[in-house]
């Protein structure tokens, strides 16, 4: 059959990305404690196409991604997966995405009943000039954190109380490939930084110890931020990252915002 792709096209115009985007697919993904966990994931995926290709050959990215959907994989394996894609379209670079819901198993403060928290998760990675001597592959572990903020300022002017509300916590890490952090310890630590964690599930004790323990604890986002950034600086396989945490407020009708982005 004609290959209408692989006609000629006479502009000149090298594209930089082009590909599929939110593509359903399962993802095979590896714990901490060495189990697997099959999550539901989007992903998009794209390479260049040189100029004197009429367009790229959608299928083949569906097939890749068929491929490694039933691997055992950490985000940092996807290298491989991309070199496949650049390979079956003879291409120079390219780019995937994937975002997933992840669960956790989580214990209550007090009553130690456990349930399952979801945390918004992504793998990004980048490969270009591939098999060049100035190739580049960058990987990136992002995550969402959703914590307890209590408001310093509302403590210390209230007579008694203060105004508290759920935050989100976004970190983007960039690491080698040769090196692994697990989604359940950067989630941790994020966690750490928080005036409390949140829980999926409270037993009236529980909700005694978390409500107390955020009112020991007020964080402003500028506090909540900056016990992220340091934990960031201290792990010495993090080459890059960026963190953003967004107090959705109680008593006012607009969010409190802070963010950094800091090289190694």
């Amino acid at each position: 059959m004609k290959d209408v792709q692989n006609e000629y096209d006479s502009r000149g115009i090298d594209i930089q990305k082009v590909g599929i985007k939110n593509f359903d697919i399962p993802l095979n993904i590896r714990r901490k404690n060495s189990s697997n966990q099959i999550v539901y994931a989007k992903a998009g995926i794209s390479v260049s196409l040189p100029k004197e290709y009429k367009g790229t050959h959608m299928s083949r990215f569906v097939e890749v991604l068929t491929e490694w959907q039933t691997k055992d994989m950490l985000g940092s394996d996807l290298k491989g997966c991309l070199v496949s894609v650049i390979n079956r379209l003879s291409a120079q670079s390219g780019e995937m995405f994937l975002e997933f819901k992840y669960f956790i198993d989580k214990e209550a403060p007090v009553s130690h009943q456990k349930s399952t928290m979801c945390y918004d998760c992504y793998f990004k990675c980048i490969l270009n000039d591939y098999n060049t001597e100035n190739e580049l592959y960058k990987f990136t572990l992002g995550v969402k954190v959703p914590v307890t903020t209590l408001c310093p300022c509302s403590k210390e002017i209230s007579e008694y109380g203060a105004h508290n509300q759920r935050a989100i916590v976004s970190v983007e890490v960039s690491y080698d490939r040769n090196e692994h952090i697990w989604i359940e310890d950067l989630i941790s630590e994020i966690e750490q930084c928080a005036s409390s964690s949140i829980y999926p599930l409270l037993k009236r004790e529980d909700e005694k110890f978390v409500t107390e323990t955020a009112y020991n604890n007020p964080k402003f986002v500028e506090d909540v931020l900056r016990d992220v950034v340091l934990k960031l600086r201290e792990n010495k396989i993090v080459k890059e990252f960026e963190v953003e945490c967004e107090s959705i407020e109680s008593i006012h009708n607009h969010s409190a915002w802070a963010y950094q982005k800091e090289f190694k």
